[in-house]
């Protein structure tokens, strides 16, 4: 019977093998690559990736890469292919096949239609001498020097340079698109990344009469007032024309209690504090984080260029909108 340590050096010995492969992929990147990476930023229409078995798998998440980091892209079986899904592709779109051996009969059987559209063809095998790389027009070199597998047997190594191979691809070419991490939070809209990169300070802001605010003029006791009703924690301090000149937060009102001011009579003017954090609207909720994290804070007003009043948020509307 294995023991944890029989475990864990079985482990170790794939995942050395692995990175041994992934390590000789990189003495294979140059004019091939380029080329392949030329083909894919020129084409007009979509990569159209291809794999059978653990190589469709691999296949799959390249091309799942590739869509999501500015490079049209979907998988098509090749066993589907050949019997009606071969009207996916067209005449604008690139071919990427991937097979270890070279020799998948179901993608052999579609390939000489595909060369029929004239598109080029990039492939990826573990064999430099197969039936696929002679008909590419861009072959790529994947092979390894054996599998993690201790039968030779499961696609292991294999697809792991496979999808290095895939992965580099889609990196150099987001690269050469200028692709941004705004574009990929597009891609990606409905998760996390998404509402950090997208997500605007305008979009769940308080504005309105739902931002506390009093005149210079308040008394204290004004300004308690409205903090309660609003349920910030602060009140902004406005002039005449709505324009920001201050807050008034619980800290201000510890110390103003500690001063031993009457509430009732003292105006906000002599205890707000003036110089306050704001932010611009259109600003990402995700920079309106990391200023409360640096500041130490829980509400940033939201001022327009002139100083004018816009709205405010609270790190409450924060979380609710999943930005942390």
């Amino acid at each position: 019977m294995l023991t944890d340590k029989d475990f864990c050096q079985l482990g170790s010995a794939v995942l050395d093998v692995e990175s041994k492969a992934i390590s000789q992929l990189a003495g294979r990147i140059g004019k091939q690559f380029a080329q392949a990476c030329q083909h894919i930023l020129g084409c007009p229409g979509r990569v159209i990736v291809i794999g059978m078995g653990k190589s469709g798998h691999i296949a799959g998440k390249i091309a799942a890469t590739l869509a999501s980091t500015g490079s049209p892209a979907f998988f098509v079986h090749p066993g589907e292919a050949s019997h009606g899904d071969l009207g996916m592709i067209t005449e604008k779109d690139v071919v990427l096949a991937l097979s270890n051996s070279g020799e998948t009969e179901e993608i052999l059987t579609i390939l000489p239609l595909i060369r029929r559209l004239g598109i080029p063809l990039i492939t990826l095998t573990g064999n430099v001498d197969s039936t696929m790389a002679k008909m590419a027009t861009v072959h790529l070199d994947v092979s390894v020097s054996e599998e993690a597998c201790p039968l030779g047997l499961a696609p292991t190594s294999s697809t792991t340079a496979a999808l290095a191979m895939g992965d580099a691809l889609a990196v150099s070419l987001l690269s050469a698109r200028g692709f941004t991490a705004e574009d990929f939070a597009r891609s990606h809209p409905g998760g996390k990344l998404g509402r950090r990169l997208l997500l605007q300070v305008d979009e769940i802001m308080h504005y309105g009469e739902a931002i506390p605010r009093v005149t210079e003029d308040a008394t204290i006791s004004d300004a308690l007032m409205e903090m309660s009703a609003k349920g910030f924690g602060m009140t902004t301090v406005v002039d005449a024309c709505d324009h920001l000149v201050g807050i008034y937060t619980d800290g201000d009102l510890r110390r103003t209690l500690d001063q031993g001011m009457d509430i009732h009579t003292a105006k906000i003017r002599d205890v707000m504090t003036r110089q306050c954090s704001t932010m611009r609207p259109g600003t990402l909720a995700h920079d309106v984080v990391q200023l409360m994290e640096q500041r130490k804070i829980t509400a940033v007003v939201i001022v327009e260029e002139n100083n004018k009043l816009c709205g405010i948020i609270h790190l409450h509307d924060l979380f609710r909108a999943k930005v942390v």
